[in-house]
């Protein structure tokens, strides 16, 4: 069975072989699955992500690609801060971030490869980054409540330590609809993180009145087993989800219904 260390594992050990490293992270999926990772309570899918990110690393081109990833550096900065890690695992850390960190020529322009993690045909969906003010575990699950609630949202993950959730959406869902749903809570807010043009993260402030909010429908209490459930919640993710376990048997397939089925729609 498909679990976070497995899937990691088998990812590091794809990335230990060079020929793999450039199309690792010409996926779409593969990076901010890793920076989801970064997150994890569990030490050793921690240090086969980082072990992964340093054989990414590698290869040069990949470098700026890697830094720029959103959430990447921030995630790494928060794991260096983080108390009670092994020193091997703080160790790692520190020298991905510095190779990351050290100065790069810009990459070269690459043409986008079919992803094995996510289902990129999905054009009418998009992916909305969030910095909740008032986020902590006490009200998590106020804010989950709040986006479940929004008739459009697709999936969510959190990253609780840098008060981040990633909000999978309609893409005719506006952003505000968001906001209003988690201002609604009382004790939260929300601004949207975007890059600027310089590369660097910035916060959005995201009107939160007057906005409509569309509502879902009162799910079903349940449904049989041999049905996937509307919400499904796998460590820091939810997600509605309607994937189909493949059933090639191929551990990329495996890996993509994993992340899939944890992470998005």
């Amino acid at each position: 069975m498909m679990d976070a260390l497995s899937v990691v594992s088998q990812l590091r050990d794809l990335a230990s072989e060079p020929q793999n490293r450039d199309v690792i992270v010409q996926d779409q999926g593969c990076l901010p699955g890793l920076v989801l990772f970064l997150d994890h309570q569990n030490p050793d899918v921690l240090f086969a992500t980082l072990q992964t990110l340093r054989y990414l690393a590698e290869l040069s081109t990949n470098i700026p690609t890697m830094k720029n990833e959103l959430g990447m550096m921030v995630s790494l900065e928060n794991l260096l801060a983080r108390d009670g890690l092994s020193v091997d695992i703080t160790s790692l850390a520190k020298e991905v971030y510095d190779i990351l960190n050290a100065p790069a020529n810009p990459p070269p322009e690459r043409k986008k490869k079919p992803q094995f993690f996510l289902n990129s045909s999905n054009k009418k969906a998009k992916s909305i980054t969030l910095h909740i003010q008032g986020l902590d575990s006490s009200h998590r699950g106020l804010c989950e409540e709040a986006l479940l609630k929004v008739k459009g949202v697709i999936s969510f993950t959190f990253q609780m330590a840098s008060k981040r959730c990633t909000v999978r959406i309609r893409s005719d869902l506006p952003t505000e609809s968001l906001a209003t749903a988690i201002a609604g809570t009382k004790v939260l807010s929300a601004q949207q993180v975007i890059k600027n043009e310089a590369g660097e993260e910035v916060y959005i402030p995201l009107k939160s009145s007057g906005v409509d909010v569309p509502q879902n429908s009162a799910l079903p209490d349940y449904l049989p087993e041999e049905e996937e459930s509307p919400v499904r919640e796998v460590d820091r993710a939810i997600s509605r989800t309607t994937a189909k376990e493949d059933s090639s048997g191929s551990w990329l397939n495996a890996a993509a219904s994993f992340l899939t089925k944890t992470f998005y729609w």
